[in-house]
């Protein structure tokens, strides 16, 4: 088997350092290439050809989200955005997953640095291996963003059961996904809760960039928050995200317990907190690499709920997805531009039902 062949592109020497030390103790990885700057990497990706990149966001002489546009434009490749944890780099890394980076790493800090941390290489590691496995060119990631903008708005009643809610779970290449079910969801839809695999900060600007795109109101979870429906709940990215239903109504619950396979928040306990009123939601599954959400999905379904997982091929990555399509933990396998509109028609309620007491209008 043919090694990944990979170039790092930063301007700081000791990261470059500290990325090779990391990829080259893989059998499986071969650093091909360094660059300081995008205008020395634009010569070398022609020189080496290589599977994959990591690349700085922030960079002297060409920045790094210029370079992403230029690249997925004349020759889409799979790559990996070293991101710094602040609002600048959050920013900055959401806008390069808009345009077709397949995912980011936070670059390590000093600390963790010192301490030679083995959750970064590892992490670091796990996405480049991910990243090689994805057709860029099929899947056409350097499109899709304009292929969101012109989404329409679905149409909803507005009558659906009382406390319906509707939980997201996602990770690579969730920010995407998720964009593109909310944009076409209307602002009387049902509430929305979601947990996506991201840092702190980059949750916090998520939910707002979110916002301003869709007809729902888009918001970072508080604790105690009560879930209304026209509302989006996203997950803080260093907390676990539950809903608890209190004197009939629901609510969010922020949790700060230990992370669940390695991940915090972790889909499987939101999954695992609508247990209790399953009747009541649907659970969708989409893109990522690894398992989280799996499991929850599975006790999801035989609670009663309708489980629904994004297919192969509309996936970025279709390990989360796949992983519960092996525990048969769906109900539903659909194309994600068809989840919306889905998920919409089974909340709709008809004339029957709406005449109904155990029914409401939301």
């Amino acid at each position: 088997m043919d090694k990944i062949k990979v170039l790092i592109i930063d301007d700081s020497p000791v990261i470059r350092h500290i990325v090779r030390e990391i990829l080259q103790q893989d059998a499986q990885i071969k650093v091909v290439g360094e660059a300081e700057n995008p205008l020395i990497a634009r010569d070398l990706i022609k020189q080496l050809n290589p599977d994959v990149l990591t690349l700085d966001v922030e960079m002297p002489k060409m920045d790094g989200i210029t370079f992403l546009s230029n690249l997925m434009r004349l020759r889409p490749m799979p790559v990996v955005m070293l991101s710094t944890l602040t609002t600048k780099g959050a920013d900055t890394t959401l806008q390069a997953l808009d345009l077709g980076a397949v995912d980011f790493i936070a670059k390590p800090t000093e600390q963790e640095l010192l301490d030679k941390s083995l959750g970064f290489a590892e992490t670091l590691l796990d996405k480049v291996k991910q990243a090689v496995q994805i057709d860029q060119k099929n899947f056409q990631l350097s499109t899709k963003l304009q292929q969101v903008k012109v989404k329409q708005i679905l149409s909803f009643s507005g009558h659906t059961r009382l406390n319906h809610i509707i939980a997201i779970g996602a990770s690579t290449g969730g920010n995407d996904a998720i964009k593109n079910i909310l944009m076409s969801m209307p602002k009387n839809a049902p509430a929305i809760v979601v947990t996506q695999h991201i840092p702190k900060v980059f949750s916090e600007r998520f939910a707002q960039r979110l916002n301003a795109d869709c007809a729902m109101q888009v918001q970072e979870a508080h604790h105690g928050q009560k879930i209304k429906s026209g509302n989006v709940y996203i997950a803080r990215g260093d907390r676990h995200l539950k809903v608890i239903e209190k004197a009939g109504s629901l609510f969010c619950f922020i949790d700060d317990s230990a992370p669940v396979s390695r991940h915090k928040p972790s889909v499987d306990v939101l999954f695992n907190s609508l247990i209790p009123f399953a009747s009541n939601v649907q659970a969708v599954l989409l893109t990522g690499m690894g398992r989280d959400g799996a499991d929850g999905m599975l006790a999801l379904k035989k609670a009663g709920a309708r489980t629904i997982i994004q297919d192969k091929q509309s996936s970025l990555v279709w390990g989360m997805p796949g992983a519960a399509h092996k525990l048969a933990a769906h109900v539903d396998e659909l194309p994600l531009n068809k989840v919306a509109e889905e998920v919409l028609n089974y909340a709709r309620l008809n004339r029957e039902q709406i005449k109904d007491d155990t029914y409401a209008k939301s």
